[in-house]
């Protein structure tokens, strides 16, 4: 499968927009006897085999992402016997097991890849982006698929394409239901804060400074959601909103939960326009380490504005969170590198901090421990360690259109950050029992013998909190396995 964020990277310098979606998705392949088989369900009316590819099928996706990648590239054809007797027979040939390979060296029709179904046709001008369409549909109609047109966009200058909003002008981040986004309330539960998590995850590029602000909220655990439900149902009255000062502890935790889950949705809806890469322009990152995370910026001056192409972040593990704030720079460094390599690699790279001792790391020589695993990784990028006193960073917010002023993030992290050092280890606190409170405990047992063919079980019913015995029990049970 292709990397969604190579496809959204090589958008630059493109004038014209087609977005196709093919028509049945997976329904234009055609199911195998044993395919046929081994994906049969049962239902009340009897058996039912699939004709066609379903979605749902765990390799389905990767079937359909090959054959348009056939279909666009050349890469195995059928011959005209195989597909006589593919007619005949009324059975599927798999190209790519009983085709032969194109002998003549090709290239996309399209000079780029598709991802699945959604092909992205772009142009610098008008007339290159008519070539490729007549291209594409003769791809089409040599390998029998359809295009949708209700779903797709002709010659357009901004279109939607795998969740963003593509334009000459750059991409920005367009989730289906922005407006249900906003009216998100916190989630109740680890499972719902998961899925938002995950949601805002895809968009992390576009979101300044991601991984710092959801850090809080990937530090709450089962037992937290199910500890504050208890609470509520045991007193309705009770506060998650940190005003309460009963429980300073979870309170607390909650108020920080709930101010960072806010501030994520806000850079959401308010993400900037990221500019597409442009390889003539000199890059530039702006590198940023706070106690327990670390974010970097790559941007490109345009006309004297910085203009942000991509953001990354993320938490630190625990043996960094006593690095020094330096260590910590060159720790978002490298990041930024091993992100962004693609468009980074042999470019001379212009790096913005606040401390000059990187600038020393990096042209020093005979360095020991880590520094100089680090001098080793970063010799062989061309670097200009530029430090920015007080009143340059604030200058370089303004440059910025997007970018927070470091300064700022200093300030807001202070609401949310976790009051310790991130959690090491996972652990599910002890139940407690309020003295209003009738509870049920079972606790059972068993065990099987293979040779014996057989085995015991049993269990205890107690009542909380006088842990009265109310009913206990046990068995052996022949046969059991």
């Amino acid at each position: 499968m292709p990397l969604i964020n190579d496809l959204l990277d090589d958008l630059d310098k493109v004038l014209w927009y087609c977005s196709l979606d093919m028509a049945s998705g997976f329904w234009v392949v055609s199911m195998t006897d044993r395919a046929r088989m081994i994906s049969a369900f049962i239902t009340p009316f009897g058996l039912f085999e699939w004709n066609r590819m379903p979605f749902g099928l765990k390799n389905a996706p990767q079937i359909y992402q090959r054959l348009i990648d056939n279909a666009l590239y050349g890469f195995m054809r059928i011959t005209n016997r195989q597909d006589q007797q593919a007619k005949n027979e009324r059975s599927p040939v798999d190209v790519f097991n009983e085709g032969e390979p194109e002998t003549e060296k090709r290239t996309s029709v399209l000079g780029r890849r598709s991802y699945i179904d959604d092909i992205l046709v772009t142009a610098g001008s008008w007339e290159n982006l008519c070539e490729k369409v007549d291209k594409l549909l003769d791809a089409c109609d040599e390998w029998n698929l359809s295009i949708s047109v209700v779903k797709s966009f002709w010659g357009m200058k901004k279109v939607d394409y795998l969740g963003h909003r593509v334009s000459g002008d750059g991409m920005e981040a367009q989730p289906k239901d922005l407006a249900s986004l906003v009216n998100l309330p916190f989630p109740t539960s680890l499972r719902s804060m998961q899925s938002f998590l995950s949601s805002l995850n895809y968009y992390s590029r576009s979101v300044e400074d991601f991984a710092i602000y959801a850090s809080i909220l990937y530090e709450l655990r089962e037992a937290d959601f199910f500890e504050a439900t208890r609470r509520s149902k045991i007193n309705p009255d009770v506060n998650l909103t940190g005003d309460d000062d009963s429980q300073p502890g979870c309170e607390d935790k909650w108020s920080r939960a709930m101010t960072a889950f806010t501030v994520l949705k806000d850079k959401l809806v308010r993400a900037p326009i990221l500019r597409h890469f442009d390889p003539d322009r000199r890059p530039v990152v702006v590198v940023y380490a706070s106690k327990w995370a670390i974010s970097a910026a790559l941007m490109q001056d345009h006309d004297g504005v910085y203009k942000q192409v991509t953001f990354t972040s993320r938490t630190l593990k625990p043996n960094e969170i006593n690095y020094g704030v330096v260590d910590k720079e060159v720790l978002a460094l490298l990041r930024v590198l091993d992100v962004c390599y693609t468009q980074l690699v042999t470019r001379s790279i212009k790096v913005l901090t606040r401390h000059s001792t990187l600038a020393w790391l990096v042209n020093s020589s005979g360095l020991q421990g880590r520094l100089g695993r680090w001098a080793a990784l970063l010799s062989g990028w061309t670097l200009e360690i530029v430090k920015c006193t007080k009143g340059e960073d604030e200058i370089l917010g303004v440059m910025a259109a997007s970018i927070t002023p470091r300064e700022e993030v200093d300030a807001i992290l202070t609401s949310i950050a976790p009051r310790k050092q991130p959690r090491q280890a996972i652990t599910m606190l002890p139940p407690t029992v309020e003295l209003d409170e009738k509870l049920l405990v079972v606790s059972f047992d068993g065990s099987a013998r293979v040779k014996r063919s057989g085995g015991a079980f049993s269990a205890v019913v107690w009542s909380l909190p006088e842990w009265t015995v109310i009913s206990a029990a046990s068995k052996y049970k022949t046969d059991l396995t």
